[in-house]
């Protein structure tokens, strides 16, 4: 906000500008400043309303004009980095700069999910904040970029793969240093190197498709913060949208969804033409004219507020308790829905069934839980999302297939992305073996792994394989 900071910031553009043919706005073109001068500038507005406008305006004042009056042939790139949830409330206002720059480049830096230093990533994650950011760019989308922090090998190669199933057909390494000093990785990336080609070029004619969830832009979370990231965990081929999916088979509809003031009557057109619904407690909680979705959902509304659970009603009737905590929000009380399952003790309702309409009982993380732990940007700490059993992974994949989808049995973890020729990529993300099976609609002949070229056991319509931890494959049938 400083005159003399942007003044500053205008200079130095000024004299780089005549030096470079690119010039890229990586982490963090942001701020998160609450100062009195920033204070006076915001006046009646939020923070994120008074740091979009002044970002955006920025961008172009001190950026982009003072650049491009110094060399009209250099191309200004701005650069996403991967805490999508986030963006608007420190000033990244993806609605309106990519417009205004020449490229637009996204992170996919996951790193390492099992563990703290940057926040337990999930790597679907890198997927999410590169289709959705796409949706927003058109054909400004460039790069995807992913770095070395935090990650061993594997970590590292698994950024790859979901930039290029995301629709990167560049991929750029953070940072030259790290790259000249070495990395595991970087074998791996060698080794891998024609296999992205192949899966780059296949997913350029035939994109990644699936249920789409919609998050419009600069929308907030509430207590779904990241929610996107674990729904693909659990193995469903999610594609995130800024725009709500008219014509989408089955629709996602987290709490960010309720940004959208006409949802509700989205909803109800999406449904009368026989399309599903997905949607969270803390979308319908949120959401205006909640009342009628609720009444669609065959649940009460108002939903009453519920703490956590750590245990879980498995399908048999037996009681499971979870490593981390899964918590619910809301209680939910059916009135015509099923209830397909529930946590123990409270017998709090987590997944819902009426119809075309299932509401998910679940909460990833709010404010609070940043606040609590004093994380700004991403995961603030591990959840029983990702422990549950397959028993309730497959429950839950149930309500988002729609009927040309494959049926797949497998723990969290393990990802299913369908390119539109239908093949599908699979990653086992788990430091364990995964017991995988896959049942397709029609009897299948024969079944390849594209990456390796070795065929896959078909009995009938079911294939069946054990996954390596860490693995992938790339599955098509004819």
């Amino acid at each position: 906000q400083n005159p003399k900071t942007q003044s500053d910031m205008k200079k130095i553009m000024e004299d780089a500008a005549p030096l470079f043919d690119q010039f890229i706005l990586d982490d963090f073109f942001c701020t998160a400043d609450t100062s009195i001068e920033s204070k006076q500038a915001k006046s009646n507005k939020s923070w994120s309303e008074y740091r979009r406008e002044l970002l955006t305006g920025l961008a172009s004042a001190v950026f982009i004009n003072p650049a491009k009056a110094k060399n009209p042939d250099i191309r200004m790139i701005i650069k996403y980095p991967q805490w999508y949830d986030r963006f608007h409330q420190f000033g990244y206002d993806v609605a309106t700069e990519p417009a205004l720059f020449d490229k637009v480049y996204v992170g996919t830096e996951t790193r390492g999910q099992y563990t703290q230093r940057f926040g337990f990533v999930q790597p679907y994650e890198g997927f999410i904040n590169y289709r959705w950011i796409a949706s927003l760019s058109g054909n400004k989308i460039g790069a995807a970029w992913f770095d070395h922090g935090d990650c061993t090998a594997t970590d590292f190669i698994e950024q790859a793969y979901q930039s290029v199933l995301a629709g990167a057909k560049e991929l750029v390494i953070f940072n030259f240093n790290d790259y000249l000093n070495g990395h595991p990785g970087h074998h791996l990336l060698r080794l891998d190197f024609e296999k992205l080609a192949d899966l780059a070029a296949a997913v350029a004619k035939n994109p990644v498709k699936g249920v789409a969830g919609y998050k419009p832009p600069n929308s907030d979370a509430g207590g779904d913060l990241y929610l996107l990231d674990y729904v693909g965990m659990f193995g469903v081929s999610l594609i995130p949208v800024s725009v709500y999916p008219e014509k989408a088979e089955v629709i996602f509809l987290p709490t960010q969804a309720a940004t959208d003031s006409a949802v509700a009557d989205k909803v109800e057109r999406s449904l009368n033409e026989g399309e599903k619904i997905v949607m969270t407690t803390g979308f319908l909680a949120r959401v205006k004219n909640g009342e009628k979705l609720a009444k669609l959902a065959g649940i009460k509304y108002p939903l009453v507020s519920e703490k956590e659970s750590t245990q879980i009603v498995v399908n048999d009737g037996t009681i499971d308790s979870l490593a981390f905590p899964l918590q619910t929000d809301y209680q939910i009380i059916p009135q015509g829905a099923e209830v397909l399952l529930q946590t123990a003790g409270n017998k709090v309702p987590f997944l819902v069934k009426n119809n075309n309409i299932a509401v998910i009982n679940t909460h990833t993380f709010s404010q609070a839980d940043f606040d609590a732990v004093g994380e700004v940007l991403l995961c603030p700490r591990q959840i029983g999302l990702l422990e549950l059993p397959q028993q309730w992974m497959n429950t839950i994949r149930s309500v988002f297939a729609d009927d040309r989808t494959p049926k797949v049995g497998a723990p969290p973890r393990v990802t299913f992305q369908m390119l539109n020729d239908s093949s599908y990529v699979m990653h086992n993300y788990n430091q364990q073996k995964a017991s995988v099976t896959i049942q397709m609609k029609n009897v299948t002949k024969a079944a390849v792994d594209r990456f390796t070229g070795d065929g896959l056991p078909v009995n009938g319509n079911t294939i069946k394989i054990e996954m390596e931890p860490r693995s992938r494959i790339w599955v098509q049938t004819r």
